[in-house]
């Protein structure tokens, strides 16, 4: 254990996802030991994302106006709206370049033994936006894992009766997965052999 500055530094570190007590060290060493104006680069970057960075009014995916960019892109259809848990999936989907729809991101999976129930989730406003009757395909893409599986299942069984299409991601994304971790191609394939639920 450090004492001061530098062992507050690595306890905030460590508080980061997938930052464990070592790697929280090694980052910390190495920002004390970085030049003064890389590390003021770095402080201001962390206070501008929390000053300008907000949620989308429409899908919920990080923007820095009221709406994201997909969601004010007029070449976007409106028919297919594609779910997802956090704004990281829309990233990794739209590395692929296959999927030319809208977005909505829930916050989350539902996840009982963590507290998450489908009232954490951002499923309400993505009721609202169905009501429209614009969207004719709703594609799950949230994680091939327990929560996620959950999560569409829960979501299909809401969504069904209401005559949208319900689809979900294809095989090729690894059970216990997550979609920020899958290639383009691997993604892009199941994007093409997604299948009713």
């Amino acid at each position: 254990m450090y004492e001061g500055a530098i062992q507050d530094l690595i306890d905030e570190l460590g508080r980061l996802p997938g930052v464990g007590p070592k790697s929280a060290q090694r980052i910390a060493f190495h920002i004390l030991s970085s030049d003064t104006t890389d590390v003021a680069r770095l402080a201001a970057a962390l206070r501008k994302v929390k000053e300008s960075v907000r949620f989308c009014v429409t899908c919920y995916n990080v923007a820095e106006e009221e709406q994201c960019r997909i969601c004010r892109d007029p070449r976007r259809g409106n028919e297919v709206l594609c779910v997802v848990e956090e704004p990281k999936d829309v990233v990794a989907i739209e590395r692929t370049g296959e999927f030319r729809g809208r977005y909505h991101v829930l916050g989350g999976a539902i996840n009982p033994l963590e507290g998450i129930g489908p009232d954490s989730l951002k499923i309400r406003e993505l009721l609202i936006r169905l009501g429209n009757g614009d969207v004719r395909e709703l594609i799950l893409a949230t994680d091939p894992n327990t929560e996620g599986e959950a999560t569409a299942t829960y979501l299909a069984l809401m969504i069904k009766p209401m005559g949208i299409a319900v689809t979900r991601l294809a095989s090729g994304l690894p059970v216990g997965g997550d979609l920020e971790y899958a290639d383009e191609i691997t993604l892009g394939r199941a994007f093409e052999g997604r299948r009713a639920v």
